[in-house]
């Protein structure tokens, strides 16, 4: 019998899920989103659930993200309607996280990208460890963030969402605290006694059923700081907001790159590399997504939003299944993006984008 890729259990108060698809690092397919969901859903009206732990299996990290090669075998095979069944359940269960009655503790110890940001970054007690390596590296293969990335890029502080939407950076503790990704740090050998702390909170006497969920979430992230939290240290990205706000705040990614290529700093200078390899397209609807969610009010109209970007890409744009074979299928690392350099884009690509209408609409 094949072993579960979802663990759900209750224990004490706390109902724990654990993404259990280690060899892929525990990567999201259609069926652990669905047992996510169904879990989530059980759980959320049982007065013996008080607390939702969410962890991943194995060594490496909580997930890697969503499963982009089976969105790449729909694309190809001309069946997108089977991505839009896949992104309108993931993105379902983001907003029934971000929106839950009860605490969410979500450890993100070691890799958390992508789809991974979309089960921890919603979270209402987000937790990294020193092992944490966090990112939104859509760009990589010529897609834009989505599972409420936007969102979350778009409440960072100064412009490190567009810096981050844009190159994928990827985050490290400190990083993911001053980004607004996490909420606590706690030493991955710890972890262990954080589960503990999880449960003994979950069970103890003085937390009534009918504690406000606010009331409940304040008492528990105080209690794992005040026993296990650490301090991130030192943020790179704080010390590179100078440079980073200044560049990032131009009007469009041409304008971003001349200002980076004007800069004094080694760093600038290598983003700008970056930036001229991804996929033009990408950058171009990366920045106004953006930009567009600091607009929005709430993370469902994002992730609306989103939906919108990712359809239109798996039904009109090339650059995603290019970036794709190129990252994952052929592994050439050589991808050709249509159009291959940022001054080519259209102004008008990142508002048609935004813009798209799903056959089948997100929120029904």
């Amino acid at each position: 019998m094949a072993q579960s890729r979802i663990l759900a259990r209750v224990h004490r108060g706390v109902g724990h899920l654990t993404l259990n698809r280690p060899e892929a690092l525990n990567a999201l397919d259609l069926g652990m989103i669905r047992d996510l969901t169904t879990a989530l859903e059980g759980w959320r009206d049982d007065p013996e659930v008080r607390v939702i732990l969410l962890d991943g299996a194995g060594e490496r990290g909580l997930c890697a993200g969503g499963d982009v090669r089976t969105l790449y075998d729909h694309i190809v095979a001309g069946r997108p309607e089977d991505t839009g069944v896949f992104f309108r359940e993931e993105y379902a269960l983001n907003a029934l996280i971000a929106e839950y009655p009860k605490p969410f503790v979500a450890i993100a110890d070691g890799i958390t990208m992508g789809g991974g940001i979309g089960l921890a970054g919603h979270a209402s007690i987000r937790v990294v460890t020193e092992r944490s390596r966090l990112a939104m590296p859509e760009t990589r293969i010529g897609f834009a963030p989505d599972v409420g990335g936007t969102w979350l890029l778009a409440h960072a502080p100064g412009r490190l969402g567009e810096h981050l939407g844009l190159t994928g950076t990827t985050m490290d503790a400190a990083d993911a605290i001053a980004a607004g990704f996490a909420d606590l740090v706690v030493p991955s050998d710890r972890v262990a006694d954080l589960l503990s702390l999880v449960v003994e909170r979950a069970h103890a006497e003085d937390a009534p059923a009918e504690d406000t969920a606010s009331r409940a979430v304040s008492v528990l992230r105080a209690l794992i700081e005040e026993r296990l939290g650490v301090a991130p240290g030192p943020s790179k990205l704080e010390a590179a907001r100078p440079w980073i706000d200044e560049a990032f705040a131009a009007d469009t990614v041409a304008e971003i790159v001349t200002r980076l290529r004007a800069r004094p700093e080694p760093e600038a200078q290598t983003t700008a590399d970056t930036l001229e390899s991804l996929s033009p397209t990408g950058l171009a609807v990366t920045l106004a997504a953006v930009r567009g969610a600091r607009e929005l009010p709430d993370l469902r109209a994002a992730l609306a939003q989103e939906y919108s970007i990712v359809m239109w890409f798996a039904t009109s744009q090339p650059d995603l299944v290019e970036g794709i074979r190129a990252q994952l299928v052929d592994k050439d690392r050589r991808p050709r993006w249509n159009p291959p350099a940022i001054s080519a884009v259209k102004p008008e690509v990142a508002a048609s984008a935004l813009m798209h209408r799903p056959s089948v609409p997100l929120w029904s």
